[in-house]
């Protein structure tokens, strides 16, 4: 290390300045409210690498074509071409969107997804959207022109997008957002009657509202389905004829989409997804600026370049930490009836996991008690988290491993039976290939 502090005058200009701009970044400001468009990310100038670019390369050699129809435009070939089941279809009729004036309660856009895409569809809409995830960039978002060309390809977009999915209800970070709110008959959100953000953790009671929702959840109630008559909701809001509902025909012309369902499971199942793969993007952005940031302050103080502060190391916990707990269900609600689809989303979405020995699968559902049958997210074998910084997932194999095997110390870790621990552990192990070394071991990291 060096220890001569005889800095030339313009050298301690140079280090001002960047400690400056150090301590203001971390310091002032929250982490997520650096700016994306600077050095290392680039949001905007840097060059995507997710599934959208990879289909813009086979669009571009003729290995792919999409094929337009004159109903749907082109998202039966897109959905084929991404490897999006049309099962996954949930419809949300908010005018909540980019074409927010196709958007109605007889005209509700449709969404489509897999692990890594997700397909945004209006009835006669000018384009399709598209958001990705992305091995460097987070969350990268796209349109399709719904025009018949003989060569149709995405084309990626930035600041019409990130107005509302880099706000700062996503932490300045691009990601996604999925909201209930109270509607109208038109479609337009009633704001002054207030709205959810909705993930793991929103109680049912507080779901789905604006949304389309075939399926049976019992006496659980939720918000889905319903439409408010006037400018603002009723104090006596019951919405007993938006829950267990399994047939929409009565409300809107079903056969104009691909299927005629918004699924509850895939709901649910789009909304944990959502909120794990902003946990990630965070994640990854985080822990790139993290390390630029104290290579840079390294070369200007004349240190090793690998040195590792603790303000980097916080930064990387922090980002690390909230995928570790989101990943293992941590505040995720509890069922107190059963849930049922009223489409093939389940069995399909299922059918897609790696399974260990015995048949188990992290893609596996519960849907009495619980969401999933075992408490660790399937994303864990996403391209989100497979893309992850060497630094970011070495913190959280670690956490993982300790909380796994009982051994977690932090006072919000989950608590997790022993059964489960036990059950998570065996089918990482055979179906997550890249898992460190100590995970194979029965002694474990650092022991």
């Amino acid at each position: 290390m060096r220890t001569d502090h005889s800095f030339s005058a313009q050298g301690l200009r140079a280090v001002n300045r960047f400690v400056g701009l150090f301590l203001l970044g971390w310091a002032t400001f929250p982490a997520a409210a650096q700016d994306i468009e600077r050095e290392p990310i680039r949001y905007s100038e840097a060059t995507p690498r997710n599934v959208v670019t990879e289909l813009e390369k086979r669009l571009a050699s003729g290995a792919a074509k999409l094929e337009f129809e004159p109903e749907h435009g082109y998202l039966r070939s897109l959905l084929r071409a991404l490897d999006v089941p049309e099962s996954s279809q949930v419809l949300v009729f908010s005018k909540t969107s980019l074409q927010r004036d196709r958007i109605s309660p007889r005209t509700p856009r449709a969404i489509y997804f897999n692990d890594d895409v997700m397909v945004g569809f209006c009835l006669r809409g000018r384009v399709m959207e598209i958001s990705a995830a992305d091995d460097a960039l987070g969350t990268v978002f796209y349109t399709l022109d719904q025009t018949d060309e003989e060569k149709s390809v995405p084309l990626r977009q930035t600041e019409s997008c990130l107005l509302c999915h880099s706000s700062s209800a996503n932490q300045g970070m691009p990601g996604h957002l999925v909201r209930s709110l109270y509607v109208d008959r038109q479609g337009n959100p009633l704001l002054a009657s207030g709205s959810f953000r909705t993930d793991d953790a929103s109680p049912l009671a507080e779901r789905w509202g604006g949304w389309y929702v075939t399926g049976t959840s019992g006496r659980q109630k939720h918000m889905g389905n319903l439409i408010c008559a006037n400018s603002r909701k009723p104090e006596d809001l019951d919405n007993n004829d938006g829950v267990n509902v399994v047939n929409l025909k009565d409300r809107f012309t079903t056969s104009m989409y691909l299927t005629p369902h918004s699924d509850i499971v895939a709901l649910m199942v789009l909304e944990h997804q959502a909120g794990m793969l902003n946990r990630l993007a965070r994640a990854g952005l985080e822990t790139r600026m993290a390390l630029h940031y104290q290579r840079e302050l390294n070369k200007a103080l004349g240190q090793p370049l690998d040195t590792r502060s603790d303000s980097a190391a916080s930064r990387i916990r922090s980002v690390g930490e909230a995928v570790v707990q989101y990943m293992l269900g941590h505040n995720a609600i509890h069922l107190t009836d059963p849930i049922e689809g009223t489409s093939t989303f389940a069995a399909d979405f299922a059918a897609r996991g790696r399974r260990d020995a015995k048949g188990r699968s992290l893609r596996d559902l519960d849907l009495k008690t619980r969401l999933f049958r075992y408490p660790c997210s399937y994303l864990i074998d996403s391209r989100a988290f497979n893309s992850l910084p060497t630094e970011a997932k070495d913190y959280i194999y670690k956490r993982l491993w300790e909380i796994l095997n009982g051994r977690g110390t932090g006072k919000d870790d989950p608590r997790l039976s022993e059964v489960d621990r036990e059950a998570v552990l065996e089918i990482l192990r055979a179906t997550k290939p890249d898992l460190p070394d100590y995970w194979k071991s029965e002694f474990g990291a650092g022991r």
